[in-house]
């Protein structure tokens, strides 16, 4: 294993030394700790868990250790399992820590079960004060993957943990309904209170095929078209768009909007990303439809 070079995520200083096997066993068994508790709904204190980590390991920040939290989102992206919140995926791991991550998923069959349970889990919005408070900015580019060595070829995970919670039908009409009290709310604060009373919930009165959830309005009156993405999970969690979502998005450039609301467990947060779906995110087909090869 070749050395590695990180600048800690509070801009210490970098560190030469590799972390050995040993750590990074300490550190991803950690995490997937903190991970199981929070998806069981459970609170537990980051801060603790990172103090006393910080105890066993070799002369490592605080900064450093919460920099290798971020390669651990990361890698758990990529396996189709959810991230702890607060905890942003961040690129430049170590070949050692992708090997230990997978190989620890692959075998914690507690925290997958933990995961099932929690992706299956019915969705119940939280009550909120104001609604519209819960409005923030869409979350930056994130970095491409990287490796710091070379990469690993891994078995994926026989379930999409991600998937299995977009695929949560409870959880989307949840969220729907916010939105629902979020744009009424909005247009009310504009004084259109006219407008209000027409947002429909079309995925309800007019069935999914339309490729949108929402009928909602500007304040001049023009319409719309919103498609809601829920996840219990932090905000750069990937969703999921139909075939159909995404030429929708494509022939209604001016009137779609995807209205992603994350962290619906406890404090609901919503950003907003207008235009298609191919222009403002990186689209990659994750099924296929397979036919009979003429001639077989």
């Amino acid at each position: 294993m070749g050395n590695e070079t990180l600048i800690s995520a509070h801009g210490s200083a970098p560190e030469i030394e590799p972390w050995s096997q040993q750590e990074v066993e300490a550190i991803v068994a950690d995490y997937f700790e903190m991970l199981g508790t929070e998806l069981s709904g459970l609170p537990y204190s980051k801060t603790e868990h990172r103090r006393k980590l910080v105890e066993r390991l070799r002369n490592r920040s605080e900064g450093s250790v919460e920099f290798k939290h971020a390669n651990i989102s990361a890698i758990l992206i990529e396996l189709g399992f959810p991230y702890i919140v607060g905890y942003k995926p961040r690129g430049n791991y170590q070949t050692l820590l992708a090997e230990v991550v997978a190989d620890k998923l692959f075998g914690s069959s507690r925290l997958c079960a933990t995961a099932r349970e929690d992706a299956n889990l019915a969705g119940i919005a939280p009550e909120i004060n104001d609604v519209l408070a819960v409005l923030t900015d869409a979350p930056r580019a994130r970095q491409s993957r990287q490796v710091l060595e070379k990469p690993i070829c891994r078995p994926r995970l026989s379930v999409n943990y991600l998937e299995l919670e977009a695929r949560n039908r409870s959880l989307g009409l949840a969220g729907e309904k916010f939105v629902i009290e979020f744009e009424r709310a909005r247009l009310a604060r504009m004084g259109r209170g006219h407008l209000a009373e027409r947002v429909e919930h079309c995925s309800l009165s007019r069935g999914d095929s339309i490729g949108f959830d929402i009928l909602s309005f500007e304040d001049d009156g023009r319409e719309r078209l919103i498609e809601v993405k829920t996840t219990k999970y932090g905000e750069e969690t990937p969703f999921f768009a139909s075939h159909n979502e995404v030429e929708v998005s494509e022939s209604n450039v001016d009137r779609y909007y995807l209205y992603r609301l994350f962290q619906f467990r406890i404090s609901p947060r919503l950003f907003v990303v207008r235009g298609p779906l191919s222009k403002n995110f990186d689209l990659a087909p994750s099924t296929f439809q397979v036919s009979i090869r003429v001639g077989l």
